[in-house]
C-alpha cells in the first residue's frame, strides 16, 4: 500500500483500491456494490443509446413498404460511413429528407446540414455560391465563403445535381478530387472537410450518354446509391403518411380526430405525379376547408378533380341556396350509386340530415342514381 500503487490504479481505471489485509467486511460490501451498481448503470445506458440510435436511422422517413424498409436498410448500414451518396427518385419523393437522415446518422452529425437547390442558382452566380468568391472578384463583390466551407465539418447536399452546367461540373469535380476549392477571384485553393449528398430526378447515367453531363463527375457522385420509390408504387403507406401530415397540420387548438372510413379512398386510387410532396398539399388543404371533427372523402380534391368540381354547377343555376344544395346533393347521390350512407358521408353530415334534405327537395337517391335528373331551361332540376 502506497501512494504511487493507488494513483496508478485508479489511473488503469479501477473504481476502489483496497489495502490488504482487508480487515473491513462492511467497506469490501460497499465498494463491491458500487462496482455492481456501476456496471449496471452503465449497461442501460449502452442500451439505451443502442434503442435510441436504431429509432434514429430515418427520423424523418416515414413507411412500412418493403421499398421503404429497403431505403432504411441502406440508411443503417451507411450509419458510420462517410461516402458519396447520390439519391435519385422523382420530385417530391423526399429526396432532402432521405438526406438529413443520412447527415443526422453519421460521424458528422454535430456539423452543419446546407442543403442547396442547383437548379434554383442562376448560372452566372452558382460558381461564387458554390466556392465561394474574395473581395473585389466582380463588380460590388464584398468576399463570401461559399457553401462548400459553409458546411465544413458537415454534409452538402447538392439537389438537381443534374441541372449544373457543364463548367461548374469540371470545378465541382475537382473539389470532390482534391478535397479544395479555389473562390473566385483568388490564386490560392482552401481545403475543405465534408460530405457530399447529391440528389436528381433525372436519369445521370443517360446525361453521360447524351453529353450533357461529365462521366467522370458521375463515377464520383455514384459512389453509394439510393433510390426512392414513387408514392404510386408504395400506396400501403399512404394512410401513415395521411396521418402524419393530418397530425402536422392541424389547426392550433381545433379538434380534428381522424378519417372517416372512406375518406382514405381517393387517396388511394389517385396515382400521385407529385408524390409524398402532392400528399402533404392535398391533406392540408382538405384540413384548412373542413369544419367537422374528421376528414371525408368529400373532403380531397385530386388532379382533374378540381377542375370538374369547379363545373359541377350548371352555369344557370338560380342565384338561390336551396338550389345549390339540391345540385350538390345530386351529384353526392349519382358518385355514390345512390347509396344514402356513402352520399351523406361525401357531404361531411349524418344520415337522417341527409334524408331530411332528400325529402325537402323531393329527390329519390335510386333515381339520381340511374341518371333521372337533368337540368331544365331554368335551371331546376326534376325527376322523370
Amino acid at each position: 500500500a502506497n501512494v504511487d500503487n493507488v494513483v496508478r490504479c485508479m489511473r488503469s481505471g479501477a473504481l476502489d483500491y483496497l489495502q490488504k489485509p482487508v480487515e473491513d467486511a462492511h467497506r469490501v460490501r460497499n465498494s463491491v456494490r458500487r462496482a455492481i451498481e456501476r456496471r449496471r448503470l452503465l449497461d442501460r445506458t449502452q442500451q439505451l443509446e443502442r434503442a435510441l440510435a436504431d429509432q434514429e436511422v430515418a427520423p424523418l422517413l416515414i413507411g412500412q413498404s418493403e421499398a421503404m424498409r429497403g431505403v432504411v436498410r441502406t440508411l443503417e448500414s451507411l450509419r458510420q460511413n462517410e461516402s458519396t451518396v447520390l439519391v435519385r427518385g422523382e420530385s417530391g419523393t423526399g429526396k432532402e429528407l432521405v438526406a438529413a437522415a443520412l447527415h443526422l446518422n453519421s460521424p458528422r452529425s454535430g456539423g452543419a446540414f446546407v442543403p442547396v437547390d442547383c437548379g434554383a442558382l442562376p448560372e452566372s452566380i452558382i460558381d461564387s455560391e458554390l466556392f465561394g468568391h474574395e473581395k473585389g472578384a466582380f463588380t460590388g463583390a464584398v468576399g463570401a465563403r461559399g457553401l462548400f466551407r459553409m458546411a465544413e465539418g458537415g454534409t452538402l447536399f447538392l439537389d438537381e445535381i443534374g441541372e449544373l452546367p457543364s463548367t461548374t461540373q469540371a470545378r465541382l469535380l475537382r473539389a470532390l478530387q482534391e478535397r479544395e476549392v479555389r473562390p473566385v477571384g483568388s490564386a490560392r485553393s482552401v481545403p475543405v472537410d465534408l460530405r457530399i449528398v447529391a440528389a436528381t430526378h433525372r436519369d445521370l447515367a443517360a446525361m453521360v450518354r447524351d453529353g450533357t453531363f461529365r462521366q467522370d463527375l458521375y463515377f464520383r457522385l455514384d459512389v453509394v446509391q439510393i433510390e426512392l420509390p414513387p408514392l404510386r408504387d408504395r400506396r400501403e403507406d399512404i394512410p401513415l403518411l395521411a396521418d402524419h401530415f393530418r397530425r402536422k397540420h392541424r389547426r392550433p387548438g381545433g379538434r380534428l380526430l381522424g378519417f372517416e372510413a372512406d375518406a382514405l379512398d381517393p387517396l388511394l386510387a389517385h396515382d400521385w405525379p407529385g408524390n409524398v410532396r402532392e400528399l402533404e398539399n392535398a391533406i392540408e388543404s382538405a384540413i384548412a376547408l373542413c369544419t367537422r371533427e374528421q376528414l371525408c372523402a368529400a373532403d380531397f380534391a385530386l388532379g382533374n378533380e378540381r377542375a370538374a368540381r369547379r363545373s359541377v354547377l350548371p352555369p344557370d343555376l338560380p342565384l338561390s341556396l336551396a338550389a345549390y344544395e339540391r345540385c350538390v346533393i345530386e351529384r353526392a347521390l349519382a358518385e355514390s350509386s345512390g347509396d344514402a350512407t356513402r352520399a351523406a358521408a361525401k357531404l361531411g353530415i349524418g344520415r337522417s340530415t341527409f334524408y331530411r334534405k332528400l325529402a325537402k327537395h323531393g329527390l329519390s337517391g335510386r333515381a339520381v342514381a340511374a341518371g333521372g335528373v337533368q337540368a331544365s331551361a331554368g335551371g331546376r332540376a326534376a325527376i322523370r
